[in-house]
């Protein structure tokens, strides 16, 4: 039996198919994949929420509880630009995608004693690790998903598996409003609930670990790499890598948009509670829930938009809307100013996963590398929110009656690192030697030309068998051409 035999997680560096499968070939290992972005989705969404439940169970302050975000966060650039990089590049993606899962597992087992003996400090080291785990998710799925399959529909299914993303971190909220904030007295039964949480986690991702190794997911190589670059005519591989500087502009970005992101979500519950009168935590965790939910929704509404419009001019527009909305929630309260707060998620939805689809073009034989450096960017998710929470907290408590709002104030601060972002997004779009990059593969036909013939000719082995057809002749006139001359 085929689940029986030996697996093997070394992949070699040699030309295989993988840059050419076309959109029936991808779908499962496309859905495997999707599944991780749940996961962190679900994740993420469940440290929003624990931000606020250990202000409140262990009494601590806003700045001191965003050392969440700080651990988690932190972790990323030490798996995207060390260890899982290595490993992406020695072994190939499926090894990462189990290293980063036994991570994940290993991080929720160890959280368990931690919430037990509500050890705040311990809990941070177990989010360090999960973020370490979490974060060689990413240095492998983000761009996997960008290779895997045609590259004219790179932005749109990367944006569609991030709608998942999306929705875990929807349930997240739901979850931690009904079950964190039913019990936040001080005593230890408090974060009992967390506890059973992060259990059930350990279990699922060790499950899906094992399924991973199971399955045979295709492999994709440098080499596949360098051939798709080399057949858009986009490829920039010829130049050193530390001359790839539209790479190191998306990476930049990456770090202050993701940094803004996570400061909104993190300081979510406290500026409803501090812009809304009479709004408990768990209310306000279900209307992060409610924001959340615009996130996703933006993100399916976002692939949609890509299928008739060109990714480039989506991202520059949702990125413009970004600082748009998120301008008014600084100086508006109650309803307006939350409100403020769900188109700005709204807007948010497609930005991190296009940063990645877009910096990656044409980075050819530097691909695996490169995914490193863009997903290390997530580091601004531990620079930002520690920014944020200490401006709000220099400015004392919310004041109804003077409308003063500590938290509405600091966000000036993801305001002015979606600025800074949104230089990416004017010069992928008006910057020639950016814009031609993203458009040449925008307007390839590798993985689709040979969709007819795969129909027709029974799959993959068809698909060969016609190549091996077209091929033939070419080579023989070749020959003649040769002896003739």
């Amino acid at each position: 039996m085929a689940i029986f035999k030996r697996h093997s997680l070394k992949a070699g560096n040699n030309r295989t198919r993988a840059a050419e499968l076309t959109l029936r070939e991808s779908i499962y290992p496309l859905c495997l994949v999707t599944i991780l972005f749940f996961l962190w989705g679900f994740s993420y969404g469940l440290l929003d929420t624990l931000n606020k439940h250990f202000q409140v169970a262990l009494n601590i302050t806003r700045s001191r509880s965003s050392g969440l975000q700080a651990a988690y966060f932190g972790a990323y650039p030490l798996a995207s630009l060390g260890h899982a990089n290595w490993i992406l590049r020695h072994y190939g993606y499926k090894a990462v995608f189990i290293w980063g899962l036994c991570l994940y597992g290993i991080g929720s087992l160890i959280a368990w004693p931690c919430l037990v003996y509500r050890s705040f400090g311990g809990f941070c080291v177990a989010i360090f690790i999960t973020g370490n785990g979490l974060g060689s998710l990413e240095t492998a799925a983000n761009p996997y998903l960008t290779v895997c399959g045609p590259p004219k529909y790179s932005e749109l299914r990367i944006n569609f598996a991030q709608a998942f993303n999306g929705i875990g971190t929807v349930v997240a909220p739901v979850l931690g409003s009904y079950v964190f904030f039913t019990n936040v007295s001080g005593d230890q039964s408090s974060l009992q609930n967390v506890q059973w949480t992060y259990l059930a986690i350990a279990v699922f991702v060790f499950l899906l670990a094992g399924v991973f190794y199971l399955s045979p997911i295709p492999e994709i190589t440098d080499a596949d790499m360098a051939f798709q670059a080399e057949e858009t005519h986009a490829g920039t591989d010829v130049q050193p890598f530390w001359k790839q500087y539209r790479l190191f502009h998306a990476a930049a970005a990456q770090f202050c948009y993701t940094g803004a992101q996570v400061a909104i979500a993190g300081a979510f519950i406290n500026y409803v509670v501090d812009t809304r009168e009479g709004t408990s935590d768990a209310t306000a965790a279900r209307f992060l829930s409610g924001a959340q939910g615009a996130f996703a929704l933006g993100r399916f509404i976002g692939s949609f938009l890509m299928n008739y419009v060109r990714p480039r001019w989506v991202f520059l527009a949702f990125m413009t809307m970004c600082i748009v909305f998120i301008s008014p929630s600084i100086t508006q309260r109650g309803n307006t100013g939350m409100s403020m707060l769900y188109v700005t998620l709204f807007f948010e939805s497609i930005i991190f996963p296009t940063i990645v689809a877009l910096g990656m073009r044409g980075l050819g034989k530097y691909s695996k590398r490169g995914s490193g450096f863009i997903v290390g960017g997530v580091a601004g998710g531990a620079v930002v929110p520690p920014i944020l929470f200490a401006a709000a907290d220099t400015q004392g408590v919310a004041n109804f009656a003077t409308g003063h709002a500590p938290t509405a104030t600091a966000m000036a601060v993801p305001l002015a690192f979606f600025v800074l972002a949104w230089s990416y997004a004017l010069a992928v779009n008006f910057v020639p030697a950016y814009r031609e990059v993203a458009d040449k593969f925008h307007t390839t036909e590798i993985g689709i030309v040979n969709t007819h013939q795969d129909e027709e000719s029974g799959g993959e082995a068809g698909v060969r068998e016609e190549l091996g057809k077209d091929e033939a002749p070419v080579q023989t006139n070749d020959v003649n051409a040769t002896t003739k001359a």
